[in-house]
């Protein structure tokens, strides 16, 4: 199913469209995916190689994940509303925050990765695959 993806962040100044399917969706429990959303988990919506629009102006910053991956979120600069993330080595990969989403429902996660630094009292779903760090790639 093919549906199109829209949303913003909190303030409206920044919009997006993504075209495709996700081939990921996950929620990562990772210690700094905990401290940049402030709660136990982030989650996110992992495309390849879609069509993305992006319309207003974003700020970002990089930082290098747990596992030695260079990342590169962007936000709103005038609400700060995380919107997308994308990979400076890897530019086929975005990656939505589902939040951020005109139609959230479109988020079910089916992975969760770096239970290892999870919070005890950050409850996700139970069926979903788990991995302690990130799961093999292939």
């Amino acid at each position: 199913m093919n549906i199109p993806y829209t949303g913003g962040c909190a303030c409206g100044a920044v919009r997006y469209n993504v075209s495709g399917e996700p081939v990921a969706m996950v929620d990562c429990q990772c210690r700094q995916c905990q401290r940049e959303s402030g709660t136990g988990h982030q989650s996110h919506m992992v495309f390849v190689a879609a069509e993305v629009e992006i319309h207003g102006a974003t700020s970002a910053w990089e930082m290098t994940g747990d596992g030695g991956t260079l990342k590169r979120p962007a936000f709103c600069p005038t609400c700060g509303s995380p919107v997308f993330m994308t990979f400076p080595s890897t530019p086929d990969i975005f990656i939505l925050r589902p939040a951020s989403l005109d139609q959230p429902e479109h988020y079910k996660p089916t992975l969760v990765t770096w239970t290892e630094a999870a919070q005890a009292w950050d409850h996700v779903d139970p069926t979903a695959a788990s991995f302690p760090r990130m799961p093999p790639a292939g």
